[in-house]
Protein backbone atom coordinates (compact mmCIF):
# COMPACT_ATOMS: atom_id res chain seq x y z
CA UNK A 1 0.00 0.00 0.00
CA UNK A 2 0.86 3.65 -0.45
CA UNK A 3 2.48 5.23 2.38
CA UNK A 4 -0.52 8.01 2.28
CA UNK A 5 -3.06 5.62 2.43
CA UNK A 6 -2.33 5.15 6.21
CA UNK A 7 -3.16 8.66 6.94
CA UNK A 8 -5.07 10.82 3.95
CA UNK A 9 -8.48 9.50 5.52
CA UNK A 10 -7.76 9.35 9.11
CA UNK A 11 -10.10 9.14 10.83
CA UNK A 12 -12.18 6.86 8.90
CA UNK A 13 -15.96 7.26 9.75
CA UNK A 14 -18.23 4.01 9.78
CA UNK A 15 -21.62 4.21 10.38
CA UNK A 16 -23.93 1.25 11.21
CA UNK A 17 -22.18 -1.74 13.40
CA UNK A 18 -23.78 -4.55 11.90
CA UNK A 19 -22.13 -7.68 10.83
CA UNK A 20 -21.03 -5.39 7.41
CA UNK A 21 -20.01 -2.53 9.36
CA UNK A 22 -18.04 -3.80 11.89
CA UNK A 23 -16.06 -5.83 9.55
CA UNK A 24 -15.29 -3.21 7.31
CA UNK A 25 -14.19 -1.40 9.95
CA UNK A 26 -11.93 -4.19 10.68
CA UNK A 27 -10.58 -3.88 7.08
CA UNK A 28 -9.59 -0.31 8.14
CA UNK A 29 -7.71 -0.80 11.16
CA UNK A 30 -6.10 -3.70 9.36
CA UNK A 31 -4.86 -0.94 6.72
CA UNK A 32 -3.31 1.13 9.88
CA UNK A 33 -6.21 3.67 9.95
CA UNK A 34 -8.07 5.30 13.07
CA UNK A 35 -11.68 3.92 12.92
CA UNK A 36 -14.63 5.88 14.27
CA UNK A 37 -17.19 3.11 14.41
CA UNK A 38 -21.00 4.41 15.06
CA UNK A 39 -23.15 2.42 16.87
CA UNK A 40 -27.07 2.74 17.53
CA UNK A 41 -27.43 -0.89 19.91
CA UNK A 42 -26.27 -0.20 23.21
CA UNK A 43 -25.69 -4.45 24.04
CA UNK A 44 -22.97 -3.98 21.02
CA UNK A 45 -21.42 -0.69 22.22
CA UNK A 46 -20.67 -1.85 25.51
CA UNK A 47 -19.65 -5.14 24.13
CA UNK A 48 -17.02 -3.66 21.73
CA UNK A 49 -15.78 -1.51 24.21
CA UNK A 50 -15.31 -3.59 27.53
CA UNK A 51 -14.69 -7.05 25.81
CA UNK A 52 -13.36 -5.57 22.14
CA UNK A 53 -16.57 -7.96 20.53
CA UNK A 54 -19.06 -6.98 18.64
CA UNK A 55 -21.01 -10.58 20.10
CA UNK A 56 -24.24 -9.93 18.26
CA UNK A 57 -23.21 -10.05 14.58
CA UNK A 58 -19.03 -11.42 14.78
CA UNK A 59 -19.05 -13.35 17.88
CA UNK A 60 -15.43 -14.32 18.43
CA UNK A 61 -13.86 -12.06 16.55
CA UNK A 62 -11.56 -9.52 18.59
CA UNK A 63 -11.67 -5.69 17.66
CA UNK A 64 -8.64 -4.07 17.76
CA UNK A 65 -7.86 -0.75 19.88
CA UNK A 66 -7.79 1.22 16.59
CA UNK A 67 -11.75 0.87 16.38
CA UNK A 68 -13.48 3.22 18.70
CA UNK A 69 -16.88 2.38 19.08
CA UNK A 70 -19.58 5.39 19.81
CA UNK A 71 -22.96 6.06 20.02
CA UNK A 72 -22.49 9.90 19.55
CA UNK A 73 -23.14 10.67 15.82
CA UNK A 74 -21.46 13.99 16.41
CA UNK A 75 -18.01 11.72 17.19
CA UNK A 76 -18.26 11.67 13.12
CA UNK A 77 -17.48 14.91 12.21
CA UNK A 78 -13.68 15.04 11.84
CA UNK A 79 -14.01 11.63 10.02
CA UNK A 80 -12.13 12.35 6.56
CA UNK A 81 -14.44 9.22 5.02
CA UNK A 82 -17.17 7.43 5.48
CA UNK A 83 -18.35 3.95 5.18
CA UNK A 84 -21.94 3.98 4.95
CA UNK A 85 -23.15 0.50 6.31
CA UNK A 86 -26.68 1.39 7.36
CA UNK A 87 -29.08 -0.70 5.45
CA UNK A 88 -30.80 1.07 2.54
CA UNK A 89 -34.38 1.53 4.19
CA UNK A 90 -32.53 3.67 6.58
CA UNK A 91 -30.17 5.64 5.26
CA UNK A 92 -31.64 8.86 4.21
CA UNK A 93 -32.49 9.86 8.01
CA UNK A 94 -28.85 9.20 8.88
CA UNK A 95 -27.33 10.74 5.62
CA UNK A 96 -29.68 13.84 6.28
CA UNK A 97 -28.08 14.37 9.97
CA UNK A 98 -24.75 13.60 9.02
CA UNK A 99 -24.56 16.72 6.00
CA UNK A 100 -25.30 18.94 8.63
CA UNK A 101 -21.42 18.00 10.65
CA UNK A 102 -19.48 16.19 8.02
CA UNK A 103 -17.23 18.66 5.65
CA UNK A 104 -18.39 19.45 2.55
CA UNK A 105 -16.11 17.02 -0.26
CA UNK A 106 -15.80 14.11 2.33
CA UNK A 107 -15.91 10.79 0.90
CA UNK A 108 -19.14 8.75 0.94
CA UNK A 109 -18.63 4.81 0.16
CA UNK A 110 -21.89 3.32 -0.17
CA UNK A 111 -21.88 -0.59 1.67
CA UNK A 112 -25.38 -0.66 1.44
CA UNK A 113 -27.02 -2.60 -1.48
CA UNK A 114 -30.45 -1.85 -2.01
CA UNK A 115 -33.28 0.50 -3.33
CA UNK A 116 -35.48 3.04 -0.87
CA UNK A 117 -38.60 1.76 -1.22
CA UNK A 118 -40.40 4.99 -0.22
CA UNK A 119 -38.73 7.18 -3.40
CA UNK A 120 -37.10 4.02 -6.04
CA UNK A 121 -34.00 6.09 -5.68
CA UNK A 122 -30.48 4.09 -5.51
CA UNK A 123 -28.62 4.73 -2.50
CA UNK A 124 -26.58 7.04 -4.71
CA UNK A 125 -29.06 8.80 -5.70
CA UNK A 126 -30.66 8.99 -2.34
CA UNK A 127 -27.28 10.50 -1.24
CA UNK A 128 -26.98 13.32 -3.74
CA UNK A 129 -30.39 14.63 -2.48
CA UNK A 130 -29.61 14.42 1.36
CA UNK A 131 -25.97 15.17 1.13
CA UNK A 132 -24.89 16.94 -1.57
CA UNK A 133 -21.63 18.20 -0.55
CA UNK A 134 -20.28 13.97 -0.11
CA UNK A 135 -18.46 12.46 -2.93
CA UNK A 136 -19.86 9.10 -3.43
CA UNK A 137 -18.40 6.03 -3.89
CA UNK A 138 -19.90 2.34 -3.99
CA UNK A 139 -18.20 -0.55 -2.61
CA UNK A 140 -20.23 -3.78 -3.88
CA UNK A 141 -19.15 -7.61 -4.33
CA UNK A 142 -19.26 -11.06 -3.49
CA UNK A 143 -18.42 -10.62 0.09
CA UNK A 144 -19.48 -12.47 3.16
CA UNK A 145 -19.04 -10.31 6.51
CA UNK A 146 -17.70 -12.85 8.65
CA UNK A 147 -14.79 -14.21 5.48
CA UNK A 148 -13.94 -10.42 5.18
CA UNK A 149 -13.72 -9.83 9.56
CA UNK A 150 -11.43 -13.78 9.35
CA UNK A 151 -9.20 -12.08 7.09
CA UNK A 152 -10.04 -14.77 4.45
CA UNK A 153 -9.81 -13.61 0.31
CA UNK A 154 -12.21 -11.57 -0.77
CA UNK A 155 -12.26 -9.27 -3.81
CA UNK A 156 -14.90 -6.71 -4.45
CA UNK A 157 -15.42 -3.58 -7.15
CA UNK A 158 -14.85 0.00 -5.67
CA UNK A 159 -16.77 2.36 -7.91
CA UNK A 160 -15.98 6.20 -8.05
CA UNK A 161 -16.55 9.05 -10.24
CA UNK A 162 -13.75 10.72 -9.77
CA UNK A 163 -10.34 8.07 -10.54
CA UNK A 164 -8.06 10.43 -8.40
CA UNK A 165 -10.19 9.70 -5.25
CA UNK A 166 -10.68 5.71 -6.47
CA UNK A 167 -7.13 5.47 -6.36
CA UNK A 168 -6.28 7.10 -2.96
CA UNK A 169 -9.20 4.46 -1.35
CA UNK A 170 -7.64 1.72 -3.39
CA UNK A 171 -4.51 2.89 -1.44
CA UNK A 172 -6.26 3.12 2.12
CA UNK A 173 -8.12 0.17 1.50
CA UNK A 174 -6.59 -2.49 -0.60
CA UNK A 175 -4.89 -5.46 1.14
CA UNK A 176 -3.61 -8.66 0.27
CA UNK A 177 -6.82 -9.90 1.13
CA UNK A 178 -8.61 -7.34 1.02
CA UNK A 179 -8.83 -6.51 -2.95
CA UNK A 180 -10.69 -4.14 -4.52
CA UNK A 181 -10.93 -3.17 -8.04
CA UNK A 182 -12.21 0.00 -9.66
CA UNK A 183 -14.90 1.03 -11.81
CA UNK A 184 -15.93 4.62 -12.57
CA UNK A 185 -19.56 2.77 -13.12
CA UNK A 186 -21.37 3.78 -9.77
CA UNK A 187 -24.70 3.11 -11.33
CA UNK A 188 -23.79 -0.66 -12.51
CA UNK A 189 -22.20 -1.37 -9.30
CA UNK A 190 -25.24 -0.33 -7.49
CA UNK A 191 -27.62 -2.53 -9.65
CA UNK A 192 -25.90 -5.18 -9.34
CA UNK A 193 -25.68 -5.54 -5.61
CA UNK A 194 -29.53 -4.55 -5.45
CA UNK A 195 -31.04 -6.95 -7.92
CA UNK A 196 -28.54 -9.99 -6.75
CA UNK A 197 -30.19 -9.83 -3.69
CA UNK A 198 -34.04 -10.31 -4.77
CA UNK A 199 -32.51 -12.78 -6.87
CA UNK A 200 -31.31 -14.39 -3.82
CA UNK A 201 -34.58 -14.94 -2.55
CA UNK A 202 -36.38 -16.39 -5.91
CA UNK A 203 -32.71 -19.05 -5.45
CA UNK A 204 -33.79 -19.62 -1.72
CA UNK A 205 -37.69 -20.18 -2.50
CA UNK A 206 -36.50 -22.99 -5.38
CA UNK A 207 -34.07 -24.71 -2.60
CA UNK A 208 -36.64 -24.71 -0.30
CA UNK A 209 -39.61 -26.08 -2.90
CA UNK A 210 -36.78 -28.46 -3.70
CA UNK A 211 -37.11 -27.73 -7.51
CA UNK A 212 -32.89 -28.55 -8.11
CA UNK A 213 -29.55 -27.20 -8.71
CA UNK A 214 -30.80 -26.66 -12.27
CA UNK A 215 -33.90 -24.75 -11.52
CA UNK A 216 -31.21 -22.53 -9.40
CA UNK A 217 -28.80 -22.16 -12.16
CA UNK A 218 -31.59 -21.12 -14.43
CA UNK A 219 -32.60 -18.81 -12.13
CA UNK A 220 -29.34 -17.19 -11.92
CA UNK A 221 -28.41 -17.09 -14.90
CA UNK A 222 -32.07 -15.93 -16.29
CA UNK A 223 -32.10 -13.36 -13.41
CA UNK A 224 -28.77 -12.24 -14.76
CA UNK A 225 -30.29 -11.32 -18.06
CA UNK A 226 -32.90 -9.40 -16.37
CA UNK A 227 -29.99 -7.42 -14.13
CA UNK A 228 -28.24 -6.71 -17.71
CA UNK A 229 -31.19 -5.38 -19.10
CA UNK A 230 -32.53 -3.26 -16.72
CA UNK A 231 -28.97 -1.81 -15.32
CA UNK A 232 -28.20 -0.81 -19.18
CA UNK A 233 -31.82 0.94 -19.10
CA UNK A 234 -31.06 3.02 -16.53
CA UNK A 235 -27.47 4.19 -18.12
CA UNK A 236 -24.46 1.33 -16.31
CA UNK A 237 -22.08 0.00 -18.53
CA UNK A 238 -22.87 -4.01 -19.45
CA UNK A 239 -19.43 -4.90 -18.53
CA UNK A 240 -19.57 -4.05 -15.31
CA UNK A 241 -22.46 -6.26 -14.45
CA UNK A 242 -20.18 -9.14 -15.84
CA UNK A 243 -17.33 -8.20 -12.74
CA UNK A 244 -17.74 -8.66 -8.90
CA UNK A 245 -20.44 -6.43 -8.08
CA UNK A 246 -22.45 -7.93 -10.87
CA UNK A 247 -21.86 -11.72 -11.82
CA UNK A 248 -19.18 -12.71 -8.82
CA UNK A 249 -22.16 -11.21 -6.19
CA UNK A 250 -24.70 -13.04 -8.01
CA UNK A 251 -23.48 -16.21 -7.58
CA UNK A 252 -22.00 -16.17 -4.15
CA UNK A 253 -25.60 -15.04 -2.65
CA UNK A 254 -27.10 -17.35 -4.81
CA UNK A 255 -25.65 -20.21 -3.67
CA UNK A 256 -25.33 -19.73 0.13
CA UNK A 257 -27.22 -20.54 3.20
CA UNK A 258 -24.72 -17.76 4.71
CA UNK A 259 -27.26 -14.94 2.54
CA UNK A 260 -29.72 -13.65 4.38
CA UNK A 261 -31.67 -13.09 1.35
CA UNK A 262 -31.15 -17.12 0.48
CA UNK A 263 -32.24 -17.71 3.69
CA UNK A 264 -35.67 -15.28 3.21
CA UNK A 265 -36.49 -17.30 0.42
CA UNK A 266 -35.88 -20.73 2.18
CA UNK A 267 -38.45 -19.21 4.78
CA UNK A 268 -41.40 -17.96 2.49
CA UNK A 269 -40.81 -21.09 0.33
CA UNK A 270 -41.29 -23.69 4.08
CA UNK A 271 -44.87 -20.88 4.15
CA UNK A 272 -43.58 -19.00 6.47
CA UNK A 273 -46.06 -15.96 6.46
CA UNK A 274 -45.38 -12.23 5.79
CA UNK A 275 -42.13 -10.52 4.59
CA UNK A 276 -39.54 -11.37 6.33
CA UNK A 277 -37.27 -8.54 6.27
CA UNK A 278 -35.02 -10.05 9.70
CA UNK A 279 -33.57 -12.38 10.84
CA UNK A 280 -33.19 -13.99 14.24
CA UNK A 281 -30.15 -11.55 15.13
CA UNK A 282 -31.96 -8.74 13.26
CA UNK A 283 -30.19 -8.46 10.48
CA UNK A 284 -31.89 -6.98 7.32
CA UNK A 285 -31.97 -9.01 4.27
CA UNK A 286 -32.36 -5.82 1.79
CA UNK A 287 -34.35 -7.74 -1.21
CA UNK A 288 -37.17 -7.87 0.39
CA UNK A 289 -38.07 -4.11 0.45
CA UNK A 290 -35.83 -3.78 -2.53
CA UNK A 291 -38.09 -6.46 -5.07
CA UNK A 292 -41.49 -3.85 -5.02
CA UNK A 293 -39.09 -0.95 -5.11
CA UNK A 294 -37.17 -2.65 -8.48
CA UNK A 295 -40.35 -3.60 -9.95
CA UNK A 296 -42.01 -0.24 -10.01
CA UNK A 297 -39.13 1.43 -11.81
CA UNK A 298 -38.23 -1.50 -13.73
CA UNK A 299 -42.15 -1.05 -15.09
CA UNK A 300 -41.22 2.67 -15.29
CA UNK A 301 -38.33 1.91 -18.02
CA UNK A 302 -40.42 -0.61 -19.81
CA UNK A 303 -38.03 -2.92 -18.32
CA UNK A 304 -39.26 -7.09 -18.38
CA UNK A 305 -38.16 -8.47 -15.20
CA UNK A 306 -40.51 -11.60 -14.77
CA UNK A 307 -38.36 -13.34 -11.68
CA UNK A 308 -38.04 -10.42 -10.01
CA UNK A 309 -41.92 -9.44 -10.48
CA UNK A 310 -42.54 -13.01 -8.83
CA UNK A 311 -40.65 -12.50 -6.12
CA UNK A 312 -42.46 -8.61 -5.35
CA UNK A 313 -45.74 -10.76 -5.55
CA UNK A 314 -45.29 -13.02 -3.15
CA UNK A 315 -43.49 -10.37 -0.94
CA UNK A 316 -46.75 -8.36 -1.39
CA UNK A 317 -48.83 -11.01 -0.80
CA UNK A 318 -50.73 -10.56 -4.10
CA UNK A 319 -49.60 -14.55 -5.54
CA UNK A 320 -48.54 -17.64 -3.06
CA UNK A 321 -45.20 -19.10 -3.58
CA UNK A 322 -46.76 -22.09 -5.87
CA UNK A 323 -48.70 -20.12 -8.13
CA UNK A 324 -45.34 -18.06 -8.85
CA UNK A 325 -42.93 -20.44 -9.55
CA UNK A 326 -46.14 -22.05 -11.91
CA UNK A 327 -46.97 -18.51 -13.72
CA UNK A 328 -42.47 -18.43 -14.37
CA UNK A 329 -42.91 -22.20 -15.79
CA UNK A 330 -45.71 -21.34 -17.95
CA UNK A 331 -44.30 -18.24 -19.79
CA UNK A 332 -43.53 -18.47 -23.77
CA UNK A 333 -41.01 -20.04 -25.12
CA UNK A 334 -38.52 -17.42 -26.90
CA UNK A 335 -34.98 -16.76 -27.91
CA UNK A 336 -32.66 -16.99 -25.82
CA UNK A 337 -30.89 -13.02 -26.64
Amino acid sequence: MMSSGHTLFDPVGVLGAGAWGTALALVAARGGHKVRLWVREADILEGIADRRENARFLPGIALPEAIEATGRLEHLAPCRALLMSVPAQFAREWLVRLAAILAPGTPVILCAKGIERATGLLMSEMLREAMPGAIPAVLSGPSFAADVAKGLPTAITLATADEELGRSLLAAFGQPAFRPYLSSDILGAEMGGAVKNVLAIACGIAEGKGLGESARAALMTRGFAEMRRFAVALGAREETLMGLCGLGDLILTCSSRQSRNFQTGLRMAGGTAGPLAFNAQGAVAEGVETAPALLARARRHGVEMPICEAVANIIEGREPVDAAIAGLLARPFKQEY
